[in-house]
């Protein structure tokens, strides 16, 4: 039995919904079923009764609840006096970021921090939501910057930034390539390359929700994880692709990125957030949330 897994399972036990409780916890409910699974069997019993439509808890798992939140607080409230001991000693901050974060905000956030505090140590990670988050909770990053989950964790807070400017990315040869705007019925029938839903589901929404709200179907030509990626096969003309603008810094040759005319539920579907452990003291931290405050009109031009 370990910490992760005695989080996985108060999560399990608080909404009592595997789904929801992988979605607070940032990992796939395969994932967390395979940490459950675990758990009661290095402990010799079932600790969630589980059925075709509802989790509920053993008498086991309800005793098991009530130690495990006491354990994970004193867990935490240890993990952050360390931190804060070690904050003492040496002035550092751990920053992650998805990789729109990295390309966008972070440049320039950093250039003014350090102008602000060149005595601190910036260790930047940069990584997927799903994973930036189980490490903020964990104690081993300090500020995320990331897509704000539909049910965020209560132990979170977040400040919301901005939500990123989309952009149609197509092959120089296509016939739009000189276009100045293209809207989604433009985009009927054209082969479209999207970012898998299980690990970038904000991209993907993006471009499934634009063409529902204008009552079409979007023809996926190929999916792909990485922005890079999805920009080298367009590139190579497999599909035009709905992007962050930020990717047009990627230098791709033989793409062009044309703006997207499109009502603005459709495109407000990536958000950017910072996010933090909620009541943990951390005068740096603090320091860049203040900067960030000050400077947020000048950032969101940057994507």
């Amino acid at each position: 039995m370990d910490l992760y897994q005695l989080r996985c399972f108060l999560a399990t036990a608080e909404e009592l919904h595997f789904g929801r409780a992988a979605q607070r916890l940032g990992i796939l409910p395969s994932s967390l079923s395979r940490q459950m699974r675990l758990l009661e069997e290095d402990l010799g019993t079932a600790l969630l009764a589980r059925t075709t439509r509802n989790v509920g808890l053993t008498r086991e798992g309800a005793l098991l609840l009530e130690e495990a939140r006491a354990l994970l607080a004193k867990a935490d409230d240890i993990a952050e006096r360390v931190r804060q001991s070690g904050r003492s000693k040496s002035a550092a901050i751990r920053v992650g970021a998805i990789d729109s974060a990295a390309a966008g905000l972070i440049p320039s956030l950093l250039h003014d921090f350090r102008k602000r505090r060149p005595d601190v140590l910036v260790q930047l990670l940069e990584e997927k939501t799903a994973r930036l988050l189980p490490r903020l909770l964990s104690g081993r990053l300090d500020l995320a910057f990331v897509r704000p989950p539909d049910r965020p964790d209560r132990r979170l807070e977040a400040l919301f930034l901005f939500h990123e400017t989309a952009v149609v990315a197509v092959p120089l040869a296509h016939r739009s390539a000189r276009r100045k705007r293209l809207s989604i019925e433009d985009l009927v029938d054209e082969p479209l390359i999207v970012p898998a839903r299980r690990s970038r589901p904000h991209s993907h929404d993006l471009t499934v929700k634009a063409f529902s709200n204008a009552g079409l179907r979007v023809r996926v030509a190929q999916v792909a994880d990485e922005k890079q990626t999805i920009i080298n096969l367009v590139a190579a003309g497999l599909g035009a692709a709905i992007v962050p603008r930020w990717t047009s810094r990627l230098a791709p040759t033989g793409v062009r990125f044309i703006p997207l005319a499109a009502p603005a539920d459709s495109l407000n579907m990536l958000p950017l957030a910072a996010m933090w452990v909620r009541g943990a003291r951390d005068e740096i931290r603090d320091e860049m949330l203040d900067l960030i405050r000050a400077n947020l009109s000048d950032y969101s031009r940057l994507v």
